[in-house]
């Protein structure tokens, strides 16, 4: 197989966009992913998308961008796996680009959350639910990891106070993303405060729905990438869960994550100790909590108390949400996944601003859940040799 490298990276601010439409902002962050690799065209585009037909009335996505980008007449689809469908579209183009089929391909994820009420875009976001058994019952995704969430506080015996630190860790580190929502701190007392959407959900548990777009140029092609700029991908690895949170045999134990993380570290043949920092799929606090553990990086009913040892701040043993994570960023879901992958490229390029840029970091992994857990998509970038 051949190696893939990320040649050029582009992103957008997460914010309410509400001066453009879905194709803008998609065709705004290609262009510069493409603009910042240097090349014209590209072998094909693959979008990660998860609403746009609920939200914005608009299917077929792949052709629209790349028309409205001016790569018509190029394969153009797009990819579709919950709050992961940007990293499944970017696994799909490392297949396509590592197995030797294409040569050079675009991944953008863009999503479109804040046109609608909040009420309709809830509604959308439960899809990703178990149709029948979940969101029938009146269960949405705060309402089911509010039952994690509870389950885990009695399970290891900890107060929803102790969750705070997920939470003021991401707002810390995004005062110093310009791309992030929300750049201001929180107060271990503002997370005590913060408004109750699903005991004992809070607002501050909660990742904020937003509108974004992020895109990268993957390649094969080591003559049109510029060495000190360029990351490789070592792996780009899946796993799945059942949808349904009661058919798992122990619902604080997320399979899919287990089976990514593992996978993605015996094919690029690192241990967890090789990893220098973590950009995970914090929606809720409890999804932090959940998935260290089930991905090896703490011990079972142990994360909490290991984020409040500050293990996962930027000086800790193993930095998370360095730019925020999906709680001081945002999570315009169907991009998310491409988010990490952007800011991780510019840790590796010792590009981040300077408050965020970590010291000798070589490899970062990323993962992009969907549903609770059901379908994730684990990816290790690391600095590229030649």
């Amino acid at each position: 197989m051949s190696k893939v490298y990320i040649s050029g990276i582009g992103q957008l601010p997460v914010r309410e966009h509400w001066d453009y439409s879905l194709r803008e902002l998609a065709a705004r962050a290609v262009l510069l992913a493409m603009d910042d690799a240097q090349i014209e065209s590209a072998d094909a585009l693959y979008v990660g998308n998860m609403l746009s037909g609920i939200l914005t009335g608009q299917e077929n996505l792949g052709t629209l961008i790349a028309e409205y980008t001016g790569l018509e007449g190029i394969e153009a689809i797009k990819v579709e796996a919950a709050c992961a469908s940007g990293a499944a579209a970017l696994r799909q183009a490392f297949l396509t680009v590592s197995s030797g089929i294409l040569e050079t391909v675009v991944v953008v994820g863009v999503e479109k959350l804040t046109e609608l009420s909040g009420f309709q875009t809830t509604a959308a976001l439960a899809t990703a639910a178990d149709a029948d058994y979940e969101a029938a019952m009146g269960l949405n995704f705060c309402a089911i990891n509010a039952l994690l969430m509870r389950r885990y506080m009695h399970e290891y015996k900890y107060n929803r106070a102790d969750f705070a630190e997920f939470v003021v860790t991401a707002h810390r580190n995004a005062v110093h993303n310009p791309n992030a929502m929300f750049q201001f701190e929180i107060t271990q007392e503002q997370y005590s405060k913060s408004k109750m959407i699903a005991d004992p959900i809070s607002l501050l548990d909660s990742s904020p729905i937003a509108d974004g777009a992020a895109a990268v140029v993957i390649t094969s092609n080591k003559k049109s990438i510029i060495p000190e700029r360029t990351v490789s991908i070592a792996c780009c690895e899946p796993g799945t869960d059942t949808i349904a949170v009661h058919n798992r045999n122990n619902p604080l134990w997320l399979k899919g994550v287990e089976k990514s993380t593992f996978k993605a570290l015996k094919t690029a043949g690192v241990s967890h100790q090789d990893i220098d920092a973590l950009e995970g799929h914090d929606a809720f606090s409890i999804m932090s909590a959940l998935s260290l553990e089930a991905g090896g990086f703490a011990e079972k009913g142990q994360a909490v108390a290991t984020a409040n040892n500050g293990e996962f701040d930027l000086d800790g043993r193993l930095p998370i949400s360095v730019f925020g994570g999906l709680k001081g960023r945002g999570h315009p879901v169907g991009a998310t996944g491409i988010y990490q992958i952007v800011e991780s490229a510019m840790q590796l390029r010792g590009e981040a601003p300077n408050e965020l840029q970590l010291e000798d970091v070589k490899r970062i992994m990323t993962q992009n859940i969907g549903g609770s857990g059901s379908n994730v998509t684990t990816t290790i970038l690391q600095k590229a040799t030649f």
